[in-house]
């Protein structure tokens, strides 16, 4: 079976309930899978409940059992996508940055250089590095759990943390 179901006579509808409880049961492991994929909190939030949104109004086409496939796939895409436009977008902005912005208190600053550095340095971890890294420091799951959920093995695990340690200690280097 696919998914989406051929026949309408077999057709189920997911209800507002299902959707409700999918939602609540997925949508933070689907948003920690797009902030694995592009190191942004914000970006993560938004395209995930765009992937529930564009999944809600798709429901009567949509194969109950292959909900979670079909939602992580939406979201990957729309990922892809914003990305596209936002590089663009943000090329543009960068040409438009007010000058009066500056003005800010010397804490805000030091935070907005402290957030650029992080970003920085997460885009800086390979991807397989950097969502070992995430797994286990945000979502705090053990080496054995990511293992499971990546399908590698442990050694592979502590390969890629090492590997994003090791980046991230540089980059400390550095900045110090």
């Amino acid at each position: 079976m696919g998914l989406f179901k051929k026949s309408e006579s077999e057709k189920e509808v997911l209800t507002a309930k299902e959707f409700e409880y999918f939602f609540d049961s997925y949508y933070t492991s689907v948003r920690n899978f797009l902030y694995y994929k592009c190191g942004n909190a914000e970006l993560s939030e938004d395209v995930a409940q765009d992937a529930f949104v564009k999944l809600w109004e798709t429901r009567n086409r949509i194969d109950k059992t292959s909900l979670k496939a079909y939602v992580y796939t939406i979201a990957a895409n729309l990922l892809i996508n914003k990305l596209k436009r936002q590089t663009l977008k943000y090329k543009f902005l960068n040409l438009q940055t007010d000058r009066s912005e500056k003005k800010t208190p010397e804490y805000l600053m030091e935070m907005e250089e402290y957030d650029q550095k992080l970003q920085a340095t997460l885009a800086k971890i390979p991807d397989g590095a950097r969502e070992v890294f995430l797994m286990n420091r945000i979502d705090d799951l053990k080496y054995h759990e990511i293992s499971e959920r990546l399908g590698i093995g442990i050694k592979a695990v502590e390969k890629r943390m090492s590997k994003a340690l090791g980046i991230i200690r540089a980059e400390l280097d550095k900045n110090i």
